[in-house]
């Protein structure tokens, strides 16, 4: 189980990020996004929030990719849902989005590395 800042283990750094990683910063996102070639927009940073939240809320029965995708859909729905998401993360809003975000990808995410040989 990881550990999590939130209102009951505060963490200097992260206040804007109830419920960010112990070991995730804003600054180390920002970083490993530029490397990836993104520069981190309040848009992204909103995303982000909403993974490290949703990651919070099903940490005991685990994150369903079905499930996530979902719920990322329906809070981003009025800006365009899942369009608008592959917009900011173009490398898939759950597999970027969470590597930004400090979080495990889900089971059931396609591995780049997986696939035939030609």
């Amino acid at each position: 189980m990881r550990e999590y800042a939130n209102a009951y283990h505060p963490t200097s750094g992260v206040s804007d990020y109830p419920f960010a990683p112990m070991d995730w910063s804003e600054r180390a996102a920002r970083r490993k996004a530029r490397e990836e070639g993104l520069e981190l927009s309040a848009y992204h940073l909103e995303v982000i929030r909403v993974l490290q939240a949703y990651f919070f809320s099903h940490e005991r029965e685990g994150v369903d990719i079905r499930d996530l995708h979902t719920a990322l859909h329906e809070t981003f729905q009025k800006k365009g849902g899942i369009r608008y998401l592959y917009v900011l993360f173009p490398l898939g809003p759950v597999v970027q989005g969470c590597r930004l975000a400090g979080l495990p990808v889900p089971l059931g995410v396609p591995r780049p590395s997986f696939g035939s040989i030609q």
